[in-house]
């Protein structure tokens, strides 16, 4: 077994207001690998925004300038995203959904 040590003591993550994550079975039962780059990008990027249920309101235009993807690979993402049952979108909120029990 390996042992785990501090490479740097003095810059421990800490926890501090609000706060993103990602479940350990996104890698384990292969969402990570089902997703394309664009679709990865969009997802990790709404888990940062998003508040603790899940919901953000960015438009997509901003999505895209913050991200540097053309617009149109943002909608194509989030379609994908939708399909794959990762999050919900009405046209206004985006929300990060639960994962399902195996990647769509």
């Amino acid at each position: 077994m390996i042992k785990k040590q501090l490479l740097r003591t003095d810059r421990v993550r800490k926890i501090n207001g609000s706060f993103g994550f990602i479940p350990h079975r996104f890698l384990t039962d292969g969402f990570l690998g089902s997703l394309s780059p664009y679709e990865l990008l969009l997802y990790f990027f709404l888990i940062l925004v998003s508040d603790k249920n899940g919901l953000s309101f960015y438009k997509e235009t901003t999505i895209s300038q913050l991200l540097h993807m053309q617009t149109t690979m943002v909608t194509k993402a989030r379609r994908a995203l939708v399909e794959k049952e990762l999050i919900a979108y009405d046209g206004t909120l985006f929300q990060v959904l639960e994962l399902p029990e195996k990647p769509l």
